[in-house]
């Protein structure tokens, strides 16, 4: 395969991009520090074209969003639109709504909304994606987790994951062997770390906790995965969410000279 493309997850600086003042900024201090890849997550009212113009400004690739799920069931045609102007193929959800998750009969539903969805996407040369959190590998069917039903139950063409390495450690999988299960239905990863002081969960800059994202690296290898990017909701060190991206980043550097 090629080379991963390594880039950072915006939600991670999203207090810095909720108007296009910052969103220029922000894209320029990233481009400063070699960032190529971006994905859009988190961002505030800011024209589509706007947008686009910036992303294009800093050379910047948009790997895939994550967007509102309510939005797409009754605006999708304008949200591929915008997703075109981005040149991005990829348009995701955060997670499915709190309502989805209280019965395999509820996961069951968001299916077949969801693969409604990934139909009209794909008719235009889009793709829609699902990220993880820690819910998803709760039982709700038996033995069966809401994972087990997604992977099991949806179209591979239709629905697509973009995991998230460090929810799914939490959750008590090994991701790297995980991510098999997921072959051929993944673009873009979620490189997460965190520790556990005092049996609490609190995420870290990358390659500072728990996960071993080595392996998780070396999945994407053999499964063909083309995309890794960093992600922290909060946590940062030294509460700067700019430091934590900037530490992780060099990490993801490091990191890939030693595996390519």
């Amino acid at each position: 395969m090629e080379k991963i493309k390594l880039g950072i997850q915006l939600y991670t600086l999203r207090d810095h991009i909720q108007n296009a003042e910052d969103f220029d900024k922000t894209l320029k201090r990233l481009h400063d520090m070699g960032v190529r890849i971006i994905q859009i997550s988190g961002i505030g009212p800011i024209e589509p074209q706007i947008q686009a113009d910036i992303v294009q400004k800093y050379d910047m690739e948009v790997c895939v969003t994550h967007k509102d799920f309510k939005r797409m069931q009754t605006d999708l045609d304008a949200m591929i639109d915008e997703h075109k102007l981005l040149a991005c193929d990829c348009m995701g959800i955060g997670s499915m709504p709190g309502e989805a998750r209280e019965s395999a009969e509820a996961v069951r539903e968001f299916i077949a909304t969801a693969t409604k969805i990934g139909k009209k996407m794909q008719a235009r040369g889009e793709r829609f994606c699902y990220h993880n959190h820690d819910f998803e590998f709760q039982k709700v069917d038996g033995d069966k987790t809401i994972m087990d039903i997604l992977l099991e139950e949806t179209d591979p063409d239709l629905f697509w994951f973009i995991p998230d390495v460090a929810w799914m450690h939490y959750a008590g999988v090994n991701p790297a062997e995980y991510l098999e299960k997921m072959q051929g239905r993944v673009k873009v990863l979620h490189f997460k770390d965190y520790i556990k002081p005092e049996g609490e969960r609190k995420f870290c800059s990358l390659g500072k906790g728990l996960v071993n994202l080595e392996d998780c690296y070396k999945a994407c290898q053999k499964l063909d995965i083309p995309y890794i990017v960093y992600e922290q909701d909060i946590d940062w060190v030294d509460n700067n969410p700019f430091k934590a991206t900037e530490e992780s980043w060099q990490f993801m550097q490091q990191l890939a000279a030693k595996c390519d």
